[in-house]
């Protein structure tokens, strides 16, 4: 490829150029939660995912972790149905020299204004020759598959910050009529996580800093990572990963604040979220955290994983919840035999787990059907592992604590958990989707809990409860 210097309109920056190349591509056909391309005998995986919608086209950037990604350089793979995927082999945006600020890139946002396009994004460095150990970076294209880095351009940490070191994940939004971009960016003050404003003319120049824009009300994590701020109906939404915790939204009437009391939105396997519309529907584009082993049955906690993409409904009292993608729905056609000749069960104990086997776990499947309880025990969906009752996997669903559990080891170990608000004697539709390991359950109107099961295809799937009574019904697996 050939180097140059050129100029683009409005910036007045140097940038290393590059011939145009057309990008390699390759089609990944009905995978719901997509994994690049093995390279050789190395599976990467999908980190922190920067999605942008233009033409019926999402375009999904990420940050690739392993493989033949360095430093966790930004990839590309877009759909028009989150079920054909056309990955781009080559990275978009690679990370810099040992010595440079990006010598880690981080994650950011693609942002169009009238003279093309910019993907903001973190830079990142563990040298001691660099002041700060994150800055907010640039790169610059004129279409969305080619960009370049904005040489000498960044913003740095505002010194009432009191710190150096996390600075990151812009998330940017172009306003026509004052021709100035907006980026939110998240940071620690004093110890505790914040979101801050910045504001910027089109040409990136004139940045003013604009303050704290949220705190984190638990006072407890350090940084609220992935946040996205976007209007659905005249409510204004802003969501964030808590690191090492749950994702998370809050409301406002105003685009940048004050918000009401924050909700949780999903478990801590669904990671690093942001939204994406195309004029009609609005999702939620994250990855679902993996295991460092897949006989690892005690914690899911490597960072990167599958990309997962889930629907962001509002309920009439404008709170948010995720629900399955249509299209993902619609492609379950086939309804599988249960082994259960009714498709009602009703599961009565007031001592002990009682069992009931359902159907065969397969490679990729659909489960759905209603339940009522009547007590405060636990109850849900029970997956064989190594053909005993002491290793059983389960989703779980607990009233008296009001939460949902993922359970490994019989439900010794506990991966993930969420709550979720339930009364006894009312009915709830449930969905669950599975592809190889990754699943999602939903509870229609209430909550996704998204799920990592290794090793339980091609064995039984239960239901199953514990001091409770409870009735399931309508009860349907799909291929």
């Amino acid at each position: 490829m050939k180097k140059g210097l050129c100029f683009w309109s409005g910036v007045l920056f140097l940038t290393a150029c590059f011939a145009a190349e057309v990008p390699a591509v390759q089609e990944t056909e009905n995978q719901m939660f997509f994994l690049p391309a093995k390279d050789g005998f190395s599976q990467p995986f999908v980190g922190d995912c920067m999605p942008y919608y233009e033409d019926g086209v999402y375009y999904i950037y990420y940050l690739k972790e392993g493989g033949d990604s360095y430093h966790h350089a930004i990839y590309l793979t877009t759909t028009t149905d989150f079920l054909t995927y056309t990955e781009y082999e080559d990275p978009i945006l690679e990370a810099g020299e040992s010595t440079d600020q990006d010598d880690w890139v981080g994650t950011g946002s693609v942002v169009k204004t009238e003279d093309g396009y910019y993907l903001f994004y973190t830079g990142h460095t563990n040298a001691d020759s660099h002041e700060y150990a994150e800055t907010i970076m640039a790169a610059r294209g004129t279409d969305l598959t080619s960009f370049e880095k904005i040489t000498g351009w960044e913003i740095t940490p505002d010194p009432s910050l009191n710190q150096k070191r996390d600075f990151r994940d812009p998330q940017g939004y172009y306003d026509k009529e004052t021709g100035r971009i907006t980026l939110t960016v998240t940071a620690s003050q004093d110890g505790i996580a914040r979101i801050l404003k910045y504001s910027l003319n089109k040409d990136l120049t004139d940045i003013r800093y604009e303050g704290i824009i949220f705190t984190d009300p638990v006072g407890k994590v350090y940084n609220l990572e992935c946040s996205d701020t976007f209007l659905i109906g005249d409510t204004w939404y802003l969501t964030y990963s808590a690191q090492d915790d749950v994702l998370w939204y809050a409301m406002s009437e105003d685009p940048y604040g004050p918000y009401a009391e924050p909700v949780c939105l999903d478990g801590p396997l669904f990671y690093a979220a942001k939204h994406v519309e195309d004029g009609e529907n609005a999702y939620m584009v994250g990855w679902g955290r993996r295991s460092g082993s897949e006989k690892d049955t005690r914690k899911v906690s490597e960072w990167g994983g599958n990309l997962i993409v889930q629907q962001l409904q509002q309920l009439p009292d404008r709170s948010l919840v995720l629900a399955p993608v249509n299209a993902i729905l619609n492609q379950y056609e086939d309804i599988t035999s249960l082994t259960q000749e009714d498709a009602s069960l009703l599961l009565d104990t007031e001592d002990g787990k009682v069992y009931e086997t359902l159907c065969e776990c397969e490679e990729s499947f659909m489960l759905e059907g209603d339940f009522v309880y009547e007590g405060e025990g636990p109850f849900g969906l029970a997956f064989d592992y190594k053909d005993g009752e002491e290793d059983y996997k389960f989703i779980t669903i607990h009233p008296e604590e009001q939460k949902l559990y993922l359970q490994f080891r019989g439900g010794r170990s506990v991966p993930a958990e969420e709550p979720v608000s339930l009364q006894a004697g009312q009915e709830y539709h449930f969905t669950y989707i599975q592809e190889d390991s990754v699943g999602v359950f939903y509870i229609e109107d209430k909550a996704a809990f998204t799920v990592r099961l290794y090793g339980v295809a091609d064995k039984p799937l239960y239901l199953y409860s514990e001091g409770n009574t409870v009735r399931f019904s309508n009860l349907k697996q799909y291929r």
